[in-house]
C-alpha cells in the first residue's frame, strides 16, 4: 500500500489561502508587477498570471513537508510568471518557499541553497551592466538578491538558531541525567556505606548479647546467668551508644548530638579487650607506623568484623590479630579456631564478609577469607599510598 501523503501544516494552509486572495485581490484591481509594455512580457492576456498564482500557492501547502519539491515547483511558476505581466503576490510566495528549504529542507540542501542563490545573484547584477553598460542593471541584481539570497540567507540564520537550540536543549537534558544518575550513585555509595556501619558498630554487641542470653537460658547457675547478664548489659549499652551517635549523624539539623569519634588503631587494645569480656582468648601482635585515616578505619572495621564472627563461629581456641606495615602496605591477619563450638551460637547472614571485602576494595586492597589448615583466616592488604587512600 502507497504512503499517503502528509498532511499540510495549519500554518501552511493559511499562509496558501492568505497568499492566494491576495493575488487574487491584486489581479481583480488591476494591479501587475510589470507594465504591459514590458518586453518579458511575452504573454499579455489578464489571466495568465493566475496560473503561476494558483500553483506556487500550492506549493506553499507543501513548504514543510516536501520543501525540496515545493522550490523547484515553485521555480517553474516564478518563471512562467515572469512570461506574463505578473503578480507581486506569486513573487512573495516563492520567496517564502526559498526560506521554507533551507529550514526545513535537508541539511546538504540547506548548504547548497544559499550558494546557488548567491551565485544567481552575482550572475543576475554581473550580467545586465556588462550587456547594457548602464548603472541600472544593478537593480536587476538587487532585486534579484532580495528574491532568492535574502530569503536563503535568513533560512540560514533561524536554522543554525534553531540547531543551536536543539543542540543546547539535548546537552541540558544529558547534563540532568548525568546529574541524576551520579546523584543516584552517591545515594547507593552512601546506603552502602552506612550499612557497613551499622553493621560493624552493632553486630558484635548484639553477637554477644544473643550468645550470652543463650548460655544464660540453658545453664542453670545462678552465678553463671549473673556473669551473663552483666555482659548482655555492657554490650546493649555500647550498643546503644553507636546507634545513638549514627541517628545523630544521620539526623539533618541537630545542632545538640555529640561528635561521632572516628575509630582509631590505638582503640583495638579495647576492642580486645571487650572481646576478651565477651569469653574469647585473644592475642593481639601490632608493628605499624603512621597509618592514614581511611585505612585505619577500615583495619579497625576488619579486625572489629573478624572478631564478632570467631566469637559467633569459631571453636574455643586462641585468636590472633597481627597488624604489620610492610613497604606501603598494611597486612591484617586474624586467625581463629576453624569449626564450630559446642556452645550457643548466633545466626549469621553473610554481610560482614562482604562489608569488609568492600572496605578493602574500596582503599584498592585486597581481602581474602577462608580456611587454612586448622584456622579459619582473614587476610587483608590496605594500600597506605596517598592515591589509593583517596
Amino acid at each position: 500500500m502507497a504512503d499517503r501523503l502528509p498532511r499540510p501544516h495549519r500554518d501552511d494552509v493559511r499562509i496558501a489561502v492568505g497568499g492566494l486572495l491576495g493575488g487574487l485581490f491584486l489581479w481583480g484591481v488591476g494591479l501587475c508587477s510589470r507594465g504591459p509594455d514590458d518586453p518579458m512580457a511575452l504573454v499579455d492576456a489578464g489571466w495568465a498570471v493566475l496560473v503561476p498564482l494558483v500553483i506556487t500557492a500550492g506549493c506553499e501547502l507543501m513548504r514543510r513537508t516536501r520543501p525540496r519539491t515545493a522550490l523547484l515547483v515553485g521555480t517553474v511558476a516564478l518563471v512562467a510568471d515572469l512570461l506574463t505581466r505578473g503578480n507581486l503576490a506569486t513573487i512573495v510566495m516563492f520567496t517564502d518557499l526559498v526560506y521554507a528549504a533551507v529550514l526545513y529542507g535537508s541539511p546538504g540542501a540547506a548548504r547548497r541553497i544559499p550558494w546557488i542563490t548567491g551565485l544567481i545573484t552575482v550572475i543576475g547584477t554581473v550580467w545586465p551592466v556588462a550587456a547594457w553598460r548602464k548603472p541600472e542593471g544593478l537593480l536587476i541584481g538587487a532585486v534579484t538578491g532580495l528574491v532568492t539570497f535574502t530569503p536563503a540567507a535568513t533560512g540560514w540564520i533561524v536554522r543554525n538558531h534553531r540547531d543551536t537550540a536543539v543542540a543546547e536543549r539535548l546537552r541540558a537534558e544529558q547534563t540532568a541525567l548525568l546529574a541524576e544518575m551520579d546523584r543516584t550513585q552517591a545515594v547507593t555509595a552512601e546506603r552502602a556505606r552506612m550499612a557497613r556501619e551499622l553493621h560493624d558498630m552493632v553486630a558484635n554487641h548484639l553477637s554477644a548479647i544473643a550468645i550470652h542470653s543463650t548460655a544464660a537460658l540453658s545453664l542453670d547457675d545462678p552465678r553463671t546467668s549473673k556473669d551473663a547478664l552483666a555482659v548482655i548489659r555492657e554490650n546493649s549499652v555500647e550498643g546503644l551508644a553507636e546507634m545513638r551517635r549514627l541517628i545523630g549523624i544521620l539526623r539533618e539539623g541537630g545542632n545538640d548530638r555529640e561528635p561521632a569519634a572516628v575509630p582509631t588503631l590505638d582503640g583495638l587494645a579495647a576492642l580486645v579487650e571487650g572481646a576478651r569480656a565477651n569469653g574469647l582468648d585473644i592475642r593481639l601482635d601490632t608493628d605499624h607506623g603512621r597509618v592514614p585515616a581511611p585505612v585505619e578505619l577500615a583495619a579497625y572495621r576488619i579486625v572489629q568484623e573478624s572478631l564478632t564472627n570467631a566469637l559467633k563461629h569459631a571453636r574455643p581456641g586462641r585468636v590472633t590479630v597481627t597488624l604489620a606495615q610492610r613497604d606501603d602496605v598494611l597486612d591484617v591477619r586474624v586467625t581463629s579456631p576453624y569449626g564450630h563450638g559446642d556452645g550457643p551460637r548466633a545466626p549469621g547472614s553473610g554481610a560482614g564478609l562482604v562489608g569488609m571485602r568492600e572496605r578493602a576494595t574500596l582503599l584498592g586492597g585486597t581481602l581474602a577469607a577462608g580456611p587454612d589448615g586448622a584456622l579459619w583466616a582473614v587476610r587483608a592488604a590496605l594500600p597506605l599510598t596517598e592515591g589509593a587512600a583517596e
